[in-house]
């Protein structure tokens, strides 16, 4: 299964994902990893552009027909990268389970984008001017949205599990 997060920056996807591939022992896709070793090469400059997400398909792609489940963890902001994972399954021939976190109290979200610490050597973190000017565009697709203001990890990552054992067993088999 391919399981793929959205949301904007600051509403707890990396650290919902990371804690969610723990708990699956599910490969763990990170875009912001992919697009800083791209900056860091060299090679593409500061703009890498679409590299990272390309990367990221082809890397979700080869561990899902291992019989992998991988956890996509990207903004995932538009329709046209939320279209490429869809597609990056259906290719592989397996389900898609899209969440979207978001966190509905304006104030808590800035804090956090404010307090962050980039844990990715040469990362640089939008500003909430950034977060808030952000193309987000809307969705078009049936998805998981969990509003992380008021929750903790634990309770998101709860959340989650509960909805995909609602998968059915043949979904899961496709």
């Amino acid at each position: 299964m391919l399981i793929a997060f959205a949301g904007l920056p600051g509403t707890g996807k990396t650290t919902v994902a990371q804690t969610l591939a723990r708990k699956l022992a599910a490969v763990y896709l990170r875009i912001d990893t992919l697009e800083q070793a791209f900056i860091a090469s060299g090679s593409g400059g500061a703009d890498v552009g679409p590299a990272g997400y390309l990367a990221g398909y082809a890397v979700a792609k080869d561990n899902l027909r291992l019989g992998l489940t991988v956890i996509a963890d990207s903004v995932n902001a538009l329709h046209v990268t939320r279209n490429a994972w869809r597609r990056v399954a259906l290719e592989a021939g397996v389900p898609i389970f899209e969440i979207e976190l978001m966190c509905s109290d304006a104030t808590a979200h800035r804090l956090r984008v404010e307090a962050r610490q980039a844990d990715i050597p040469g990362h640089k973190l939008p500003t909430w001017k950034g977060v808030l000017e952000r193309q987000y565009d809307p969705w078009e697709s049936a998805h998981l949205v969990v509003d992380t203001a008021n929750v903790s990890v634990e309770q998101v990552v709860e959340t989650i599990t509960h909805r995909l054992s609602m998968v059915s067993p043949e979904t899961r088999m496709l």
